[in-house]
């Protein structure tokens, strides 16, 4: 395929310190609904985060995030992971398609399948996803309802970058929300998700300003304040 034109690239100030920014290519894979996919979208049409989607993959034809992409004139495309005689077979197909489109770094946004080494490898610390859920606590399935019978006082979601095992890759960016005692399953998910859509396009937005650095466990940010004050009790303290 012909080279896309090179986006041309600006300079950012944060705390006193410049970092070069970019039309980061993405590729945005989906399983369902795609409400990350549009919060995404709208940041990139906001002009809040400098990112160019190149394709939204889907493993599923029913999926209504492709119609939102379609929406907003995003190309789409649609592999059937049953048509495939192995995970890893999927997973090859899945990264020729990213590759032929030029895709830099591949965002799972409600992507209902495990990545296997193949697709791990190819994208290493090039893939990014978000959980409703403060990991380590929480991984796997039906962590909203997990951290209601838990009694937890907080939870959240978490982006992190991917790698071989099920939401164990580094974190890059976490957000917090009360958790209440009346709360349900529904309403734990609907107060996170305000917060999924927050902070999945700035995580994205990290990685366009080359901000993010990985060393073993952890994810330094660079230019980020520090702000030791920031403290949170659930249920509150007494005045």
């Amino acid at each position: 395929s012909a080279k896309s034109e090179k986006e041309p690239e600006k300079l950012v100030l944060f705390h006193e310190r410049f970092f070069m920014t970019r039309q980061v290519p993405i590729g945005v894979l989906i399983s369902g609904s795609g409400t990350n996919l549009q919060a995404i979208i709208d940041a990139i049409e906001a002009k809040k985060l400098d990112a160019k989607i190149h394709v939204v993959l889907s493993n599923r034809a029913d999926a209504y995030g492709l119609v939102r992409a379609k929406n907003h004139g995003v190309p789409t495309e649609v592999l059937d992971h049953k048509r495939f005689p192995s995970r890893e077979a999927f997973d090859q197909a899945m990264v020729d398609a990213l590759r032929a489109r030029e895709v830099e770094l591949a965002v799972l946004a409600g992507f209902m399948r495990l990545l296997s080494p193949v697709f791990v490898s190819a994208y290493s610390n090039r893939i990014m996803n978000i959980h409703p859920a403060l990991l380590p606590s929480f991984p796997g399935l039906h962590v909203q309802r997990k951290a209601i019978e838990h009694g937890v006082r907080f939870s959240g979601c978490t982006v992190h970058f991917v790698n071989e095992q099920c939401d164990e890759g580094p974190i890059i960016i976490q957000a917090v929300v009360p958790v209440f005692p009346d709360d349900t399953e529904e309403s734990l998910s609907a107060r996170i998700l305000k917060q999924e859509h927050r902070i999945y396009p700035q995580a994205i937005q990290f990685y366009s300003e080359g901000r993010l650095r990985v060393e073993g466990r952890k994810v330094f940010v660079d230019g980020v304040a520090r702000e030791e004050n920031q403290v949170l009790v659930q249920p509150p303290l007494a005045r």
